[in-house]
């Protein structure tokens, strides 16, 4: 017999998985055909790059700001809904952008509203894990699968259209997103699915404590350079397949094959945490990196770059578990969107965006070759994340007012 509870956990998580498939199709789109469409616009490799770059630096302080905000007011679905809103506004403007700084102004400003999105979104699905014991993996694959979807139909469409076309595919995205905003869990439905008290608001001293914590920090700087590592790939592995004559729909095949050993990661998730632990999933994450990379920089055969395209489930799948994983565990309930915003700050913006805008002059430079400055990215994750284990003792950083 189901009870009322047990509904409360299925809407709980189903409502959150519809979401992540709204952001996902915006992912699954813009990744890898984002560049595409930028350089049908005519721009250069540099400028590519650069606009790609510019709004990362968004999240250094917008997105930690607008996630402490959240946290401090207690309603992350209304704050989504907003920021979901001004997402698909920004894009429709975009559309009739022409030159590099239209292209670049108006992106920017889009970046506004869409890089907090995924951060606030982490935090109300780990407040499901936490305190109903939902399983974050099987929440998240959904997203997974709408972006092998975008990913495979975008490089379908763009065969039999043009690059130019893409656009519309950005548009229906962002619509998809905010419909599916709508179906977010209010926030006391978060406190009636997990059957607990309202926790305290979170407070700015505490938020700086954690801005400020050694252990953090090195978690920061570990999980974002292993992240990092695939900004040659975000950024110019669509492009550079191309020039080794693969076919776009191939293309949006080798995007689908990492993202499905990312699904079969994230279906295990629960067993998969439990027994390896989240730090050690970082450094597992580092490790595939180095190999991927190294190899990726030799343009191998097609049948290898398959092989390698799997190990996107580690290099991106495991990092991601691990990341997610150890801001739950290390930090307490009222303060997640905003470690979570940290995170995106950090990892997705400083970090990710100083490594995008490099990028376009490695790549200008070097082609392919480029990958091997990835791999020593992933190297030098690794051994940030084999300090982070001997350091931390799994207790969390800051008090939990809850």
């Amino acid at each position: 017999m189901t009870t009322g509870f047990d509904e409360n956990r299925f809407g709980f998580a189903a409502r959150l998985a519809t979401y992540y498939g709204g952001i996902f199709l915006i992912v699954g789109s813009f990744t890898p055909y984002f560049p595409v469409w930028l350089d049908a616009r005519g721009l250069t490799s540099g400028q590519i790059g650069l606009i790609l770059a510019g709004p990362l630096f968004v999240r250094i302080l917008f997105t930690p700001a607008i996630s402490f905000a959240a946290d401090r007011i207690g309603d992350h679905r209304s704050v989504l809904k907003v920021l979901s809103l001004g997402t698909f506004l920004g894009v429709i403007f975009l559309a009739y952008c022409n030159n590099f700084w239209q292209i670049f102004i108006v992106y920017l400003i889009t970046c506004l509203f869409w890089t907090t999105v995924m951060p606030l979104t982490e935090a109300v699905a780990m407040t499901g894990v936490r305190r109903a014991g939902l399983d974050y993996g099987r929440m998240r694959l959904w997203g997974s699968l709408t972006f092998i979807a975008a990913s495979l139909g975008g490089g379908a469409i763009i065969d039999g259209f043009g690059a130019l076309s893409s656009i519309w595919l950005f548009i229906g995205a962002c619509a998809a997103l905010f419909a599916a905003s709508h179906a977010l869990p209010r926030q006391r439905d978060h406190s009636t699915a997990t059957s607990t008290p309202a926790t305290a608001p979170a407070r700015l001293g505490e938020a700086f404590s954690l801005a400020r914590s050694p252990i953090f920090i090195l978690f920061l700087v570990a999980s974002s350079l292993v992240s990092a590592s695939h900004a040659i790939y975000y950024s110019f592995g669509t492009l550079h397949w191309r020039t080794l004559g693969i076919p776009t729909a191939t293309i949006g095949a080798l995007w689908a094959i990492g993202v499905i050993a990312e699904i079969i990661l994230f279906a295990y998730s629960r067993l998969v945490v439990a027994r390896l632990g989240s730090v050690n999933l970082i450094l597992i994450a580092a490790i595939a990196a180095v190999l991927r990379w190294s190899l990726t920089a030799t343009d191998p055969h097609l049948a290898v770059l398959v092989a390698l395209q799997v190990l996107h489930g580690l290099t991106f799948g495991a990092a991601h578990l691990g990341s997610i994983h150890f801001i739950s565990e290390a930090v307490p309930a009222p303060y997640a969107a905003t470690a979570q915003g940290l995170y995106a700050a950090i990892g997705a913006g400083l970090v990710m965006g100083t490594a995008m805008a490099a990028a376009g002059g490695l790549y200008g430079a070097l082609a392919g070759k480029a990958y091997l400055i990835m791999a020593a990215m992933g190297l030098l994750s690794a051994a940030g994340t084999l300090v982070l284990l001997k350091l931390w003792r799994g207790t969390p950083l800051l008090y939990d007012p809850s």
